[in-house]
């Protein structure tokens, strides 16, 4: 019986504890503690108050030379060369002679040309003199003066092939290759020599189909060649059918070169100037990337870190010139690779020039 009261009093009292639990809230501490974790603490970070500035952009082609004229010199005869050989890097003036070939019977051939000549000649000023007075045909006049034309034609022919025999330079320039040795036998189509016309450079880039309708004939640009020469130009031609390949559309320029110190075949780059604009000058070490590839800077919006992306219109080994950013910005330069979006940041704001 005892016993029995016990549980009874037991089980009551067990009752009114979880009654009261479930009456009774719990201290605003501790329901704070079961909601929200606490605020991690701000990063700090180091920053720059960065002001848009006037720029130029420009964009950045990478080419090579080309000589203004290259050309092989070939025969159009057969023949010995009978000259002895200009040799590479000589001098040449236009209408210089290159390659001298042997007349062989050529000489020969054109007195007989010479002779039939004037045999038709005769032939054909006795048919008109006889059809005149009616004592030959008249088709026998048209025979004779088509003989005379033959002849005369056959001549030509003889003494255009002997003019041949001397290849001369197309236009002033310099031997690339040595010119064909004293006899050597050239047949109509072989090389005498390899000329090239230096006076002027062309330069040739291509330039992406993003930025093709960017740049047009006549705009500056800056040379700068592989040897750390630099000159100025200006585009020339742009071309309007892209490479199949690399969807690129050709660009010229061309440079005088008067000194003779700009070859074919060099490496060299053309800075293109575009349209001017406001861009934010940064360093090379402020550029970042977010999760997603997208280059960018992070700056500090009312002590929140923000991702903002931005384009490169022109950079070098430290510096960046950067569009994207309003006019004002506040540039984390130190500590945006250890931030998030929206992670609030304690910036330290220091100067450009104190930059390293």
């Amino acid at each position: 019986m005892r016993v029995t009261s016990l549980l009874l009093a037991l089980a009551a009292t067990g009752f009114l504890g979880w009654w009261f639990v479930l009456r009774v809230p719990p201290e605003p501490a501790v329901v704070s503690s079961m909601r929200a974790p606490a605020e991690p603490a701000a990063v700090r970070v180091t920053v720059v108050e960065s002001v848009a500035e006037e720029t130029r952009e420009r964009t950045l082609l990478r080419g090579r030379t080309e000589a203004n004229r290259a050309v092989d010199v070939r025969a159009e005869t057969a023949g010995l060369v009978a000259s002895e050989p200009l040799r590479a890097g000589a001098r040449v003036a236009e209408g210089e002679v290159l390659c001298r070939l042997d007349a062989g019977s050529r000489a020969a051939q054109r007195k007989e040309m010479e002779a039939r000549l004037a045999e038709a000649r005769a032939e054909a000023t006795a048919a008109q003199t006889l059809s005149a007075k009616g004592f030959t045909a008249e088709t026998t006049r048209i025979a004779r003066e088509a003989q005379l034309e033959a002849a005369a034609a056959a001549l030509e022919l003889v003494e255009r092939d002997i003019d041949r025999l001397e290849i001369r330079a197309p236009f002033a320039g310099i031997l690339e290759t040595d010119a064909a040795e004293r006899g050597a036998l050239l047949s109509i189509g072989d090389r005498c020599a390899t000329l090239i016309d230096l006076s002027l450079v062309k330069i040739t880039a291509f330039v992406s189909e993003q930025d093709v309708d960017r740049i047009a004939p006549g705009q500056p640009v800056a040379v700068r060649l592989v040897n750390g020469m630099e000159r100025e130009g200006a585009i020339r031609f742009i071309g309007r059918m892209a490479d199949e390949d690399t969807r690129t559309y050709r660009v010229e320029t061309v440079l005088e070169n008067a000194d003779g110190q700009l070859r074919d075949g060099m490496t060299a780059e053309l800075v293109v100037s575009l349209d001017a604009g406001r861009a934010h000058r940064l360093p090379q070490s402020a550029l970042t990337l977010d999760d997603t590839g997208r280059l960018g800077v992070r700056v500090v919006e009312e002590g929140i870190a923000r991702f903002r992306p931005v384009r490169v219109l022109r950079d070098s080994a430290e510096e960046a010139w950067l569009t994207g950013l309003p006019e004002r910005a506040t540039v984390i330069v130190v500590g945006q690779e250890f931030v998030r979006d929206g992670r609030r940041v304690e910036p330290l704001a220091i100067g450009k020039d104190e930059l390293g």
